[in-house]
């Protein structure tokens, strides 16, 4: 059975988890930064403060990067082929096709999965905006901090459903948990 271009689509999945991820928490741990930078200029002490709120879009970048290695698993291209191959063929059975069209499928929702991922990981941009402003209000008024982090983290629902929508694509699928 030729899976090729399965595997090669789900690489591209991974790919796109990753790296649209990785673009937002940049940009996000960027905006957060430069507010941070700002924040210790007019005073070193606030260095604990700015960082915690800097960090807080660089999760979208985790998610990112766990969303790639499960499509990676799930697929064998870590850990081999013969899980893939055999979902392809159960998979084939059910939808009455051929095991390689199925790879096709599965190759394509893997791509859908890590579409999901990645794109939600922009949510890290918002994050590190509100983030930005929240190190402001910290330095101005110390006692907003846990208000603060509550907005901030806010933006970070939509990252989860993201993963989460990617993790069930490769359920549903049987590449993963089968």
């Amino acid at each position: 059975m030729d899976i090729s271009t399965g595997v090669a689509l789900a690489a591209v999945g991974a790919g796109i988890s990753m790296g649209a991820a990785a673009i937002g928490s940049g940009i996000g741990v960027g905006i957060a930064g430069a507010a941070g930078a700002g924040a210790i200029a007019e005073d070193p002490g606030k260095f604990g403060t700015a960082l915690v709120f800097q960090a807080l879009p660089q999760t979208q970048g985790i998610y990112g990067f766990l969303g790639a290695v499960l499509i990676m698993i799930g697929t064998g291209i870590l850990g081999g082929f013969a899980a893939f191959e055999s979902a392809a063929t159960a998979l084939a059975g059910i939808m009455d096709t051929t095991p390689e069209n199925a790879a096709l499928i599965m190759g394509l929702a893997a791509v859908g999965g890590g579409l999901s991922v990645g794109l939600a990981g922009l949510s890290a941009i918002g994050q590190g905006i509100t983030a930005a402003g929240s190190i402001g209000a910290v330095s101005k008024e110390p006692g907003a901090f846990g208000k603060c982090m509550v907005l901030t983290v806010m933006s970070e629902t939509f990252a989860v459903f993201g993963l989460l929508i990617m993790i069930l694509i490769l359920v549903g699928l049987n590449l993963l948990g089968a």
